[in-house]
């Protein structure tokens, strides 16, 4: 387990599958993120059930509050390949209440710290939606720098939009 100021990264149990669930049949949750296709309750927690261990090359932490203990998302790093030093990060907080107060950032925080002191990682890198403006935030505001754009790959509501690109390196974490 990994802990923050506000919260807590830790593995996911079985049990947390329904809250998985939940959040990825959210429209608003899911608003800014590929949803892929509904799965029913029962394939979510036998994917829970059945997936592989956390290795170096990926991580996935459910994201849990220190206040209360309760579970409210998700931040995983994957593709880490330890020849390059680098990998992909992903997250989402699926519990609308927690939305913008901190939690977010603290746990992009410490799962960066995580990635740069314990798997030695040198480069973390993301992409986001540019019209997600609130994540594009969060990420700015821990260190992450825009480092292209990719146009046309995201489509919503029968709109294409373009993601950004982002990077940071061992040393700029803030």
């Amino acid at each position: 387990m990994v802990t923050g100021d506000l919260v807590k990264l830790r593995p996911m149990e079985p049990s947390e599958a329904e809250a998985l669930w939940r959040w990825n049949h959210d429209p608003e949750v899911m608003r800014w993120m590929s949803d892929g296709y509904p799965q029913s309750l029962a394939h979510v927690e036998k994917r829970v059930r059945e997936r592989t261990a956390n290795s170096y090359a990926d991580v996935i932490l459910g994201i849990e509050v220190l206040a209360d203990r309760r579970l409210i998302g998700l931040v995983r790093l994957r593709d880490a390949e330890p020849e390059t030093g680098c990998a992909e990060l992903d997250i989402y907080l699926g519990e609308k209440k927690y939305w913008g107060q901190g939690h977010a950032t603290d746990a992009m925080r410490t799962m960066c710290r995580y990635g740069f002191d314990k798997m030695q990682l040198h480069k973390i890198s993301l992409t986001v939606v540019t019209e997600n403006h609130a994540a594009h935030h969060v990420y700015r505001k821990i260190g992450f720098v825009e480092e292209g754009r990719l146009r046309q790959v995201f489509r919503r509501d029968g709109q294409w939009y373009d993601q950004f690109t982002m990077g940071l390196l061992a040393g700029e974490l803030r």
